[in-house]
């Protein structure tokens, strides 16, 4: 799509030229707001302060009249519940204007305040069947956008959701939670360093990988259509072996899906920076420039609902899930975090000398401890079942929380530990050997890819996020753990100035003591190494290997507290969250084996069987006229034959592990009944369906192969 087709928007082939054209953005309200109403909005704002009555009557004419200008007939309140997906109910500009007649109107209150059903999203407990009352809260900090459908468009306004009691429902309300509790303890601390600011933001950009596939073709794989992943399917000759995909030369079909969908982003206001072919065959990236948290996790959810429906206009299917094709590099989120002043002071930015640079040291050693003290948990945030098949393999990080520095801060930091300032601040320059060729200045850090919490210049990248999950339930848990770090080095340099010590004396007694205390996550090797695994239980550190082993440090009670004690959730909210990860897990495992068994018992074994009888009559015809058949191609007959057998029999088994786990009544025993029994029965009967089909012949197979899945889309 060309953007100067839009009517809304203007008619520019430069992206600044219609960058946010559809959201009610500081520019649009410029134009739609009195002066005076604009100005007040923005102190509002940037105070986090709630809008007057009078404010927000004013801002909902303005937002109106705009959304009309620009061909909007409907409004929604648009948030995010915890089933991970967006939500949003259409209401239409009217209301009765006298008998028989309706006038478009959109007041201060419906801008507010909204009222979906609480009782039919997820809220462990919270609410009951007959609690049905909620309400959806107007989030000013993120901006109400337009969604272009066939029939039109539809006013979007991000919104906080709670019950009726005012308990959080949804991944906005923590997330911003822990955005006041991270903003409030980084001000103190930076008032120790003489930095007056009023606000310090946690910043996120989030790198989204996704696969396409050929819609025509996923709509016979029932398992790609209900799972989002292949259940079922032998590897294909090629994969990725010869590392040929990763950057490669984007074809023409995919390059029309992405030119699409960067410019609904841009129009949408998603800063779109970066797309590339990633490591396995139609695997694909895309990635934004970084802004505030709250609104990287939106932009993310709405990037997440452009890339599926711009998919389905080019005849391809996106699949969003951690691991689609078994053999083939699974997909992530890295999640880029750091913290900046209102001013735009990046924290984590080491400066030309990290060693002298005391106020980067000190958020630094903040960080490294949270990662210290909390690793369970943050391994915790980003379990599921899809991310179960990915994490640990040579495709992501392993599940044992670590940092990575790069060899640069390394030093510093040892040098720290011994009493020492190392000189860390030269340029190290890249010699090609080439007169023709620049020479390139070296980074601080190599990148290390094996590491789940790599430092990369300015910024951690958390790199063990799922491809499908919100990003919003991490970012809460990095800013809250990251917050009470801050709070604890503030208070210890607090007592170290107490005693007399002047501040840099103080603050690198501090920091010592940090970087020592937290010395057992750094890591700079292979993280994929057996070695490593080794050396990670000897220093203690977490290791869950599985959804199931994740899930235990929700339960513990320094998790429990650390966003208790920051208000982030209340103690209630906090249990709802466990009992609904667990659920999550359950019916994911469910609905896989529900499909697998369907697809095994109506699709792949009746092939299978014509395909023996098939090959049973032939070399019975073969013999009847006398042609001597080799101990080969009745062993191969057989062998394939015992192989259906015993696919049976394991679906069979598969039925009677998912009769066991639905029967089990505990939660957390149900849980693991199916990470076990289920997963494992399940396991099982694919690798034995897979070598089947790698025998049967290809026009009795039932769906498409990988062979097909996974060709170039041209």
């Amino acid at each position: 799509m060309n953007p100067a087709s839009s009517a809304s928007c203007p008619a520019s082939v430069k992206i600044s030229g219609y960058f946010g054209c559809n959201t009610f953005d500081d520019r649009a309200m410029r134009e739609k707001l009195p002066k005076d109403v604009h100005k007040a909005f923005r102190e509002f704002q940037r105070k986090g302060l709630p809008l007057t009555p009078d404010i927000a009557r004013s801002v909902a004419h303005g937002m109106k009249e705009w959304a009309m200008e620009m061909g909007a007939t409907h409004f929604t309140h648009w948030f995010l519940p915890m089933t991970g997906a967006t939500a949003e109910k259409h209401d239409a500009f009217i209301t009765w204007d006298g008998p028989g007649a309706v006038i478009e109107r959109f007041s201060g209150s419906q801008l507010i305040q909204g009222e979906p059903d609480a009782s039919s999203f997820p809220s462990g407990g919270l609410r009951a069947t007959f609690e049905a009352r909620g309400y959806t809260a107007w989030d000013p900090a993120s901006p109400a956008f337009l969604v272009e459908g066939p029939g039109g468009k539809t006013l979007c306004i991000p919104t906080a959701f709670v019950g009726y009691h005012g308990e959080a429902l949804d991944h906005k309300v923590p997330l911003l939670r822990s955005m006041e509790a991270l903003s409030k303890a980084a001000v103190a601390a930076l008032a120790h360093f003489g930095v007056t600011t009023a606000r310090v933001t946690a910043q996120c950009g989030a790198e989204q990988e996704y696969f396409l596939v050929d819609l025509k073709l996923a709509l016979q794989r029932p398992d790609l259509l209900f799972a989002s992943r292949s259940l079922l399917g032998a590897r294909p000759p090629k994969g990725q072996e010869m590392e040929d995909h990763y950057f490669g030369s984007i074809k023409d079909r995919v390059l029309g899906f992405m030119r699409d969908v960067e410019v609904e982003c841009y129009k949408v206001g998603i800063p779109a920076k970066t797309r590339h072919n990633e490591v396995a065959p139609n695997q694909f990236e895309i990635a934004p420039i970084f802004e505030s948290a709250n609104l990287a996790s939106d932009h993310n959810q709405l990037l997440m609902e452009i890339l599926k429906r711009t998919a389905e206009k080019h005849g391809l299917l996106c699949l969003l899930h951690e691991k689609p094709f078994a053999g083939v590099n699974g997909s992530g989120k890295h999640v880029n975090w750091s913290l900046a002043t209102e001013e735009g002071k990046n924290l984590l930015e080491p400066g030309r000398t990290p060693e002298q640079n005391l106020q980067f040291l000190f958020f630094l050693s903040a960080a490294l401890r949270a990662i210290h003290r909390h690793g369970g948990l943050l391994r915790a945030a980003i379990a599921s079942a899809g991310n179960d098949h990915r994490l640990g393999a040579n495709e992501a990080p392993p599940a044992i929380m670590s940092a990575f520095l790069g060899g640069q801060l390394n030093h510093v930091l040892e040098a720290i530990e011994c009493g020492n300032a190392a000189d860390a601040s030269e340029k190290r320059l890249l010699d090609f050997g080439l007169a023709r060729l620049p020479q390139v200045v070296k980074d601080a850090t190599d990148r290390n890819r094996t590491s789940p919490f790599a430092f990369t210049g300015n910024k951690f990248e958390f790199r063990a996020v799922g491809s499908s999950q919100p990003i919003a339930f991490p970012l809460t848990l990095i800013n809250a753990a990251a917050a009470e770090a801050i709070q604890e080095l503030t208070q210890e340099l607090e007592a170290e100035l107490a005693q007399g010590k002047e501040l840099n004396l103080a603050a690198l007694t501090v920091i010592r003591k940090t970087v020592i205390d937290t010395k057992v996550i750094r890591f700079e090797g292979n993280g994929y190494a057996d070695a490593w695994r080794e050396e990670a239980e000897r220093r203690g550190l977490p290791h869950a290997r599985d959804t199931v082993a994740a899930l235990g440090s929700f339960e513990q009670s320094d998790s429990r507290d650390l966003v208790v004690n920051l208000g982030i959730l209340t103690a209630e909210e906090w249990e709802a969250r466990i009992h609904i990860r667990h659920e999550q897990y359950q019916k994911t495992l469910a609905i896989e084996a529900q499909v697998l068994r369907e697809m095994a018992e109506t699709m792949a074994i009746p092939a299978l069987l014509e395909d023996l009888r098939l090959r049973a009559e032939a070399l019975k015809a073969l013999a009847a006229v006398g042609i001597e058949l080799s101990p080969a191609l009745r062993g191969a007959l057989a062998a394939q034959a015992q192989l259906v057998g015993q696919a049976q029999e394991q679906l069979v088994a598969l039925k009677a592990a998912m009769v066991f786990a639905e029967s089990v009544t505990d939660l957390h025993d149900r849980t693991r009944a199916f990470g076990t029994a289920v997963k494992q029965t399940q396991e099982v009967l694919r690798d034995l369906l897979d070598q089947a089909e790698k025998d049967c012949a290809a026009k009795l197979w039932p769906m498409p192969v990988y062979r097909e899945l996974l060709a170039p889309l041209i």
